[in-house]
């Protein structure tokens, strides 16, 4: 019995309720509800985003934020050379960036900047990324993220507060509704 309790109680302080959105007074906290993989907000329901910044790829010793873009929307995307399906989303990024939406990359996991310099290189990639080796956004900035989410896509409004949320493989088209709708606020 005295095993089933602490099992209970274990369990229990895993668990996230309705609130956890508000974790932070008014900063981002992601849950899925029942696994969902694409996720929407309401004006009246999003959660900043903030403290996104890191080293870039394009520029060294340069600094890339989130809060350089202030004012506009950013569709921010987490990818890692390594990663299959990024090798697709990519380009896709960059239609985006290239047709005038805001891109930034977050890239994850790596071990040098030298594979992911390649990747962006190879691809033809010229929006902004930040180089996150250390794993500092999944802790700091996108909590409640699971660590094994990579390729996934926040779009923030102008505000830089999530829009939407997507935590699988998204082509630009899949964007587009979202952007549209940001840019009507």
């Amino acid at each position: 019995m005295k095993r089933f309790l602490v099992l209970v109680l274990l369990l229990a302080g895993c668990t996230t309720g309705k609130d956890a959105a508000s974790v932070g007074a008014g900063d981002f906290y992601l849950v899925a509800p029942g696994g969902q993989v694409e996720i929407r907000y309401a004006a009246g329901e999003r959660k900043l985003l903030k403290g996104l910044e890191g080293e870039s790829l394009l520029e060294e010793g340069a600094v890339v934020r989130l809060s350089d873009y202030a004012g506009k929307p950013v569709v921010v995307n987490i990818w890692g050379a390594w990663c299959g399906p990024c090798r697709t989303e990519a380009p896709e990024m960059q239609k985006l960036f290239d047709g005038g939406t805001q891109v930034l990359g977050v890239d994850v996991k790596e071990t040098s900047k030298d594979h992911p310099r390649d990747f962006m290189k190879d691809r033809s990639l010229t929006y902004p990324s930040i180089y996150d080796a250390s794993s500092r956004s999944f802790i700091n900035v996108f909590r409640g993220l699971p660590a094994n989410a990579v390729p996934s896509t926040f779009v923030v409004d102008k505000e830089h507060k999530v829009a939407a949320v997507f935590l699988v493989p998204v082509l630009a088209a899949d964007l587009q509704a979202v952007l549209d709708e940001l840019g009507r606020e």
